[in-house]
């Protein structure tokens, strides 16, 4: 691990053949995903969590397109694929979304996908009730000089922890991709990714696991149902989680996040010739 001006610059752990590459959120960083990654290292994975320059906190933004990020998670997939054995995706929020773009293109290739918090609608509870007017600001110069900033919960549900990401705003820490700003540039070419994911959704048939929470304050279950019941995939499975917010990664339920991971992607290596029968399961954590 490394760390640049503060915040985590990526996570690289080297253990077994089989390896998973895991991709944060807009404007994040790996901290994120640090308590995944970790988990899965000690199931026997080799685990890469880059610090994404092109969509992590800190990047530059009015020149970037979509297109960019996913060049940038394609370069650390196929260095993966020429190291281990089998390479499986795991993607937070915007990070899903690229995740998917890149099984789409990747095929046979990508083991199995882990989609966290998956972000189709931003739709959730805490989305400011303006959020509509982003649509109009995104095709005018207004969209160089607008940022979200995001405000408490902050995604999290867990008290502590929100607390502590408090009184960590507006310092340079590794906590700051959590409560920075979200250029609306940025915000335009999530969009701009999601539609087109929406459109080749049905093409992908990599093995899928959704884990998404009830209480999302950023998007709701909507996003993942649509991932559900419009990709090509054969294997799907969906986990409901009720004791967290967003970052479902760092919140209350982060151990059965890291858990079901790693027990889908050890099944979907077991069994790369399993039945292609469409086969469909919801899981509620209650």
């Amino acid at each position: 691990m490394a760390e640049q001006n503060g915040v985590m610059k990526h996570i690289d752990l080297v253990k077994g053949e089989d390896a998973v590459l895991l991709i944060h959120g807009l404007s994040g960083s790996p901290l994120e995903m640090q308590f995944v990654a970790r988990t899965l290292y000690k199931a026997g994975f080799s685990v890469r969590v880059p610090r994404f320059s092109r969509h992590g906190f800190g990047g530059s933004c009015k020149s970037e397109k979509w297109q960019h990020w996913l060049d940038e998670v394609t370069l650390h997939f196929d260095e993966m694929k020429m190291r281990y054995r089998t390479v499986s995706i795991c993607g937070l929020c915007i990070g899903a979304v690229l995740a998917l773009k890149l099984a789409s293109e990747k095929k046979e290739e990508v083991a199995s996908l882990s989609l966290f918090s998956t972000t189709l609608y931003f739709d959730g509870w805490n989305i400011p009730w303006y959020r509509f007017l982003l649509n109009i600001g995104y095709y005018t110069p207004f969209r160089y000089l607008y940022s979200y900033r995001e405000s408490e919960p902050y995604g999290i549900k867990n008290e502590q922890l929100r607390a502590w990401i408090s009184r960590e705003m507006g310092e340079k820490s590794t906590f700051a991709s959590l409560t920075g700003k979200i250029p609306m540039t940025r915000l335009y070419q999530a969009e701009k990714l999601i539609a087109e994911t929406k459109r080749i959704l049905p093409g992908i048939t990599t093995p899928t696991l959704l884990i998404h929470s009830i209480e999302d304050d950023t998007c709701t279950v909507r996003s993942a149902n649509y991932v559900e019941h419009h990709i090509g995939a054969k294997k799907v499975r969906k986990v409901l989680l009720d004791d967290s917010y967003h970052n479902i990664t760092m919140d209350n339920q982060k151990e059965i996040v890291a858990d079901e991971t790693g027990r889908f992607i050890r099944e979907m290596i077991s069994n790369r010739n399993f039945s292609h029968t469409a086969e469909f399961d919801t899981i509620r954590i209650a």
